[in-house]
């Protein structure tokens, strides 16, 4: 599903060039669940965003699905964002003002779906992360854990190929990081491939195949 040849990525630093990705290659198969570990400055945050096609390669080839990333067009990339992957964040980007089904609609509503079966589709996901009941609470009436759920939930909602985690625990307790990890199992056991981006090697364990991060190079 994803392959990565000879990745390279730059910054400049005053008058400085800056690798902060060194010649990177590893594949991603459906089904997988993958974890990405490695210290604050090692690159696994700017590997998440090319993964995403939020960012661009200086250097090399990245395939997903079948799509060769640098030669395709904006309306290609805008596609496999909003319909090929499944973004969840350390701090849940959760819209405060709407309620935890409102929140799972919104990617739902940018693809023209129907309002009826836009809540339809909310509250089926709402349901399968363990929230029925909340789903007319708003953000700041939640718990962490209860919003990462949402998080998770609206990130499953458009059915993506991936599932893209960046630091899904970072902001959690550990008795509720251990039951979003659970969670994010369970979906891996239901076929659902996942890219785990993190900083603690306990919970990156918790994934089938574990990959290292170190100043820009990686170890598998």
């Amino acid at each position: 599903m994803l392959e990565l040849k000879n990745i390279s990525k730059y910054y400049t630093l005053g008058d400085d060039l800056v690798k902060v990705l060194d010649d990177i290659s590893f594949s991603v198969n459906k089904s997988e669940f993958v974890s990405i570990v490695g210290p604050s400055g090692s690159g696994k945050s700017t590997l998440m965003n090319i993964i995403g096609c939020l960012d661009t390669v200086d250097y090399g080839t990245f395939i997903f699905d079948g799509i060769n990333i640098e030669k395709a067009n904006e309306v290609q990339l805008a596609n496999i964002r909003n319909k090929k992957v499944g973004f969840v964040f350390q701090n849940f980007n959760l819209l405060w003002k709407l309620t935890a089904v409102e929140n799972v609609e919104v990617p739902l509503f940018y693809r023209g779906i129907a309002a009826k079966e836009c809540r339809t589709i909310a509250l089926d996901y709402i349901n399968r992360v363990g929230l029925k009941g909340r789903e007319n609470h708003k953000p700041n009436e939640l718990s962490g854990g209860q919003q990462q759920r949402v998080a998770i939930a609206r990130a499953l909602a458009g059915n993506p190929d991936i599932i893209l985690a960046d630091e899904p625990t970072g902001a959690l307790d550990t008795k509720t990081s251990k039951e979003i990890i659970k969670l994010i199992k369970n979906l891996h056991k239901e076929g659902q491939t996942i890219i785990l981006i993190t900083h603690d090697n306990e919970v990156a364990k918790e994934a089938e195949r574990v990959i290292k991060i170190i100043d820009g190079r990686l170890y598998e």
